[in-house]
């Protein structure tokens, strides 16, 4: 049996991860949260894991909150970068691989080109460029995670839903209100079930092939295409307006395009993943 140690248990992909726990029994799954040790601590993290004694390390927990963090560079600094620095040194120390989570804020959002000029998804070997200082410190984390432990997987995803806050929920909350639904119909890219990502990272560990990948739902489509799929699984009669991204301002710049290739994944190893129209029904009508 495989001793599984999750940090960031309670986050959305956490969350997916931990309900596997009850169907496979080959592993055993410790839950970690910041309430049991805070990562960004050196010694916390080494006592965690010499006491845990794990397989594999899988490490969830993030700053996420984007436009935060463009005022609040140290915490995200810290938690994202200091943090899987931290795990991947206590895990290397005690033998064992590690799992770091991360994002197309590394990539600049303009989108990949082909030979022809035209746009096309990234893919891990992409020139890099981070413009956020979510996107910045992600950045840092994959090199600290690569630097302190080279039996690493580096998972890049994005849009991620599951359980807990996220674009679906707010989206179905807006749906009861009386004003038409405003969304951004000029940012482009692949929504994500956590499950379908948890599912994906348990494959993956026990090929024992390390290295960075992309891993997200396959397709693509805007925020705007993304709410109608929602609305119309939910059969829910709403009218939903496209705005640009300049209609609604943030802190953050987001990318108009940060569509991941699943490239590495597809070349390497059977594991695929769901398309994202089949994801967002399961989520929602299961």
């Amino acid at each position: 049996m495989d001793t599984i140690l999750i940090t960031g248990a309670k986050g959305q992909l956490g969350h997916a991860l931990m309900r596997y726990a009850g169907k496979d029994s080959s592993m055993r799954f410790i839950p970690v949260d910041l309430a049991d040790a805070d990562i960004t601590v050196l010694d916390e993290v080494i006592r965690l894991v010499r006491e845990a004694k794990p397989d594999i390390l899988i490490n969830c927990a993030a700053y996420t909150a984007v436009d935060q963090a463009e005022s609040d560079a140290d915490r995200a600094f810290l938690v994202n970068a200091v943090g899987p620095k931290n795990l991947s040194i206590a895990s290397f120390d005690l033998g064992i691989p590690m799992v770091q989570i991360s994002t197309d804020y590394v990539f600049d959002g303009s989108g990949a080109k082909d030979r022809d000029g035209r746009l096309r998804p990234y893919r891990e070997s992409d020139p890099i460029s981070p413009q956020t200082v979510y996107g910045r410190t992600k950045r840092l984390g994959e090199l600290m995670t690569m630097q302190h432990n080279p039996r690493h997987y580096i998972i890049r995803t994005a849009w991620l839903y599951g359980e807990g806050h996220n674009f679906v929920r707010t989206m179905l909350r807006l749906a009861s209100g009386k004003d038409p639904v405003r969304v951004v119909d000029d940012q482009t890219g692949s929504p994500t079930s956590a499950d379908e990502l948890a599912k994906a990272i348990l494959a993956l560990i026990r090929t024992g092939q390390y290295g960075l990948y992309h891993g997200t739902c396959e397709g693509a489509c805007t925020w705007y295409d993304f709410t109608k799929e929602i609305y119309r699984l939910k059969g829910i009669r709403k009218e939903v307006l496209p705005i640009s991204t300049e209609d609604y301002p943030t802190p953050a710049r987001r990318p108009a395009y940060s569509v991941l290739e699943n490239y590495l994944l597809d070349q390497t190893t059977k594991i695929r993943f769901a398309s994202w129209q089949d994801a967002i029904r399961n989520y929602l009508c299961d």
